[in-house]
């Protein structure tokens, strides 16, 4: 063993970094938090583009930390400096999803704040939030935070960050007025959460940093579309969100990627309804570039994109079912039907492909047994064909999408019915589900406002096991069985009264597609 001074968990995960783009320093620095660990932080393109915009911020500088349990200190470590993070003069937190928020509690307390912001001082550091997760509800953020950015930020984290220069955080509101997709948190629930729309010149996003000790190693992210064209009543990013799918012309892509770089992910919501997807995937192919994609549709799937995979690495086909039955897929206008997926399997098999993986949705509207015996012959048929790992997840309804109205349904439902497939399975097929009690307490976090984000707190002081968020969402009227309280996130901009208000049961029959299920 050598003698020389071993390097701590950060400082080995900076050294297989990849810098594409040079860091420096300036007066203001701004924390760039991700609440969950660096392997899941630098997966984030999302995460890189607003560091980048960071860097681009006359006077600013970003300096990245993550919620490592491998640091050599109680004090995030700050990538850029290689040492514990110094006093900053602003937070910028990156929220991908509701479990994340007990995250950012203990991501705030590291940093010397306490988490409330009623309770921090006025020469406390401004604290900022924004990524995927305020696209739907970030409610449950506002009483630790003192901005909200929701939507697309990374065209206006440079103008809060300009504007907040300096100045008291009394001030804010005054400041900050005028910008869409920004607010000021305040003890009042607000009466809306905008959801803004980055302007087209700052795409395609891509990475700034290859980062070896990541889910996708050493891969550089580049972003060849953003949004969705469809129509699924259950995603947030679909069709009504900023306008839908905004492509980038295939060349400009190709002409981003840097030198040094051996593998390129194409990350968007519908990457392969890009319409020159194939013969993107192709060139990447041609300059002997290991592929990765972050969303297959199993319709798009034809045999030419299947070819090109497999020449850029592809292996295992991933395609996602989100629908127990045809019926159920049609009722929340999910494309996907079962010769679909037959074909896409047959096809992958004679083109090479070792194995399917599928990923399903339980517990949709109208979803009986019948529809998961539906399921179980389907996949039990396509296994004869590819191994099938299948992983599985209840609905969890978001903000932002029809079917906000819909129920959560409970732990124990959701346990009964997993246990029943399994059972129709017989052993033929993997099963992965998610966890159906952390699965509610998502529901929960995608549904609540203000209180149930303190009640976030009240769990994470008393452990942050399910036990603990099982007591603290009690008190604010939420159960395991989807009983909801009445603390609600504000109504969304995409249709969808939240379940249990006035109107959901409403809202939830006149949708179109359970007309279209009546009609059935």
């Amino acid at each position: 063993m050598s003698g020389g001074r071993q390097r701590s968990g950060p400082q080995r995960r900076l050294a297989g970094e990849l810098q594409l783009e040079r860091w420096s320093d300036a007066p203001n620095r701004c924390a760039l938090v991700y609440p969950s660990g660096y392997h899941v932080g630098m997966s984030s393109l999302g995460f890189q583009q607003i560091w980048r915009s960071i860097l681009a911020t006359d006077g600013w500088t970003p300096l990245r930390a993550f919620n490592d349990d491998d640091e050599p200190s109680e004090r995030p470590f700050a990538y850029e400096l290689n040492r514990a993070m110094p006093e900053v003069e602003a937070i910028a937190l990156s929220v991908a999803y509701e479990l994340e928020l007990a995250g950012v509690i203990t991501m705030l307390e590291r940093l010397g704040l306490p988490p409330l912001r009623r309770e921090r001082q006025p020469d406390h550091p401004i604290v900022i939030a924004g990524g995927p997760l305020t696209f739907s509800n970030p409610a449950p953020l506002l009483p630790f935070v003192d901005v909200l950015i929701c939507g697309e930020g990374e065209g206006l984290i440079k103008e809060v960050l300009q504007r907040i220069e300096g100045e008291d955080k009394a001030s804010l509101s005054a400041l900050l007025s005028g910008l869409s997709g920004v607010v000021v948190a305040t003890e009042r629930a607000p009466v809306l959460l905008p959801v803004a729309k980055a302007d087209d010149v700052l795409l395609p996003a891509h990475s700034a940093i290859v980062a070896e000790s990541t889910e996708l190693r050493k891969m550089f992210l580049i972003e060849p579309e953003r949004g969705c064209s469809r129509q699924c009543t259950y995603c947030v990013m679909r069709r009504s969100t900023n306008g839908g799918m905004r492509p980038v012309p295939a060349q400009a892509v190709l002409d981003a990627i840097p030198q040094g770089v051996e593998r390129v992910g194409l990350v968007g919501a519908a990457v392969t309804d890009h319409r020159e997807i194939t013969d993107l995937v192709n060139a990447l192919a041609d300059r002997d570039f290991s592929i990765g994609i972050s969303s297959l549709r199993a319709d798009r799937l034809k045999r030419p994109l299947l070819e090109a995979l497999f020449r850029g690495g592809y292996r295992t086909v991933t395609v996602a079912l989100d629908g127990a039955s045809p019926r159920l897929r049609r009722v929340v206008r999910r494309k996907t039907e079962d010769q679909h997926i037959e074909r896409v399997a047959r096809e992958a098999k004679s083109v090479g492909f070792m194995k399917m993986k599928i990923y399903m949705v339980l517990g949709l509207p109208t979803e009986h047994d019948e529809d998961l015996e539906n399921l179980a012959h389907e996949l039990i048929e396509l296994s004869k064909i590819l191994p099938i790992d299948v992983g599985l997840s209840p609905l969890v309804p978001k903000r932002n999408t029809p079917l906000y109205c819909a129920p959560f349904i409970g732990v124990k439902e959701s346990d009964r019915r997993l246990k029943l497939l399994r059972r129709l399975l017989k052993g033929r097929v993997n099963v992965r589900p998610v966890s159906s009690r952390w699965s509610w307490v998502e529901s929960v976090l995608a549904r609540g406002g203000l209180a149930v984000g303190e009640a976030v707190l009240e769990a994470h002081r008393r452990g942050g096991d399910y036990a603990a968020y099982k007591a603290a969402f009690k008190a604010v009227g939420y159960l395991p069985d989807g009983s909801v309280g009445s603390d609600h996130a504000p109504m969304g901009v995409d249709g969808g009264v939240a379940y249990g208000l006035p109107g959901a049961a409403e809202a939830l029959a006149q949708t179109t597609e359970l007309k279209v299920l009546r009609k059935r």
